[in-house]
């Protein structure tokens, strides 16, 4: 399945790509909204895992300009503001899943792997 891992920081960044092509994932990487929206539009990804911290474009953003459909990718929000607030808007907005930082990598593969099974 293709991944695309929007996040600005390397030290997140990194060990997810590694995690994820281990196992057995086409990954893609972006650091801003607006490069995670061109990356989009190059094709079709199965998966977005999004930070909400992000500069300029916030992922908030980012799930506002997500098309609905088909074609559409799953959306699993990993960002370290937990506050209910926060999962409540992004949900709203259209993620499937929302996970809070820091996380174990074990519950992170677990959501990836529910989320591509509902495909």
């Amino acid at each position: 399945m293709r991944i695309l891992v929007v996040d600005d920081e390397e030290s997140i960044l990194v060990p997810l790509e590694f995690l994820l092509r281990k196992a057995g994932h086409e990954v893609a990487l972006a650091r801003t909204g607006e490069e995670a929206l061109a990356r989009l539009e190059e094709g079709p990804f199965d998966l977005l895992i999004l930070d909400l911290m992000l500069p300029g474009m916030d992922g908030f953003a980012i799930l506002e300009r997500l098309p609905q459909g088909p074609g559409r990718p799953k959306v699993l929000v990993l960002t370290a503001r937990g506050r209910e607030a926060d999962r409540a808007k992004a949900l709203a907005l259209g993620a499937e899943a929302f996970m809070a930082k820091p996380f174990g990598t074990q519950d992170l593969l677990a959501q990836v792997e529910r989320l591509l099974e509902g495909e």
